[in-house]
């Protein structure tokens, strides 16, 4: 059966326009090393993005229509958070030193996010995990789309509001007794009491959209973005005044990451913020980590 581009993503999409903004954390709340700084002016050409990250249910329509083998299949493992575990023991591999609440998984992929004991079969409103770069490429292509760049992403996060820390305000997550994001509550890495009901995806239709119109851009998973990561990329765009359509780094290997994700706290990480940044090599898979697609 052939399919339309249009029928092969059914993500809803925000048409957005032609706009420049001030790009980068005017509150200075991140670790130098991302490189949030300075906020310099950007212009952007229209654009649509996605309303939502991909979800598990495109994401099998693109696989069962392409055969397409992620490469967290290939590899044989990827990376999941201990107090999620759906494996057996022969299957753990290891918790790397700096990050020890991640475990090497036998078996762990895109259809088993926490091992082969678990499945999407439930899941397929929540966004598709387990994807490396070169996995949200593959499914853009064949879609007909392509990966947001940074400062697009940064752009739809806002939502219009120019120098908020999040998609809704300044308020904390939780300001009113109302949670408008999944992240970690509790301490972490060993207790989460789920005060956002979730502990690990939430559906992508949960909480409430920004201005936009996009859903859960402050946590729940990080989202691949276009661009070669370089904490120096702002100061250059700074240098050179007003930017056009920036597209990142002009070398490096690590890609962008943007938004958080359930695991984010306070304590250690709050790069659940709009302007936060981050980043990870573009083969690597890990259960927080999805994306949203974008076109011209």
């Amino acid at each position: 059966m052939s399919y339309r581009l249009a029928d092969r993503h059914p993500i809803e999409q925000a048409q957005l326009p032609g706009r420049t903004f001030a790009m980068g954390d005017p509150h200075h709340d991140g670790f130098h090393a991302d490189g949030e700084t300075p906020v310099h002016t950007v212009e952007l050409s229209a654009f649509t993005i996605d309303t939502t990250t991909v979800t598990n249910a495109a994401f099998a329509t693109f696989v069962e229509q392409t055969g397409y083998i992620t490469d967290a299949e290939k590899f044989g493992y990827s990376a999941v958070f201990h107090l999620v575990l759906a494996a057996d023991e022969e299957d753990l591999i290891g918790p790397p030193t700096r990050t020890p609440w991640w475990i090497g998984v036998k078996g762990a992929n895109w259809r088993h996010p926490q091992g082969r004991h678990s499945n999407v079969d439930d899941r397929g409103d929540h966004p598709v995990v387990q994807v490396s770069w070169y996995d949200a490429v593959a499914y853009c292509d064949w879609a007909g789309r392509r990966l947001p760049t940074e400062a697009e992403w940064e752009f739809a996060a806002r939502g219009g509001l120019s120098g908020a820390r999040y998609p809704w305000g300044d308020e904390a997550p939780d300001s009113g007794g109302q949670w408008r994001a999944n992240i970690w509550q509790g301490t972490f890495p060993t207790t989460n009491t789920r005060a956002d009901g979730f502990l690990t995806t939430a559906p992508v239709h949960t909480y409430r959209p920004n201005g936009y119109g996009l859903w859960q851009t402050s946590g729940n998973v990080w989202e691949w973005c276009a661009d070669r990561f370089s904490p120096g990329t702002y100061s250059h765009d700074a240098q050179a005044g007003r930017v056009r359509d920036p597209q990142g780094a002009a070398t490096g290997h690590a890609r962008v990451l943007r938004g958080g994700s359930y695991l984010c706290h306070d304590s250690y990480c709050t790069r659940y913020r709009t302007a936060a940044r981050s980043s990870n090599t573009p083969d690597s898979t890990m259960g927080n980590a999805g994306f949203r697609t974008a076109a011209n």
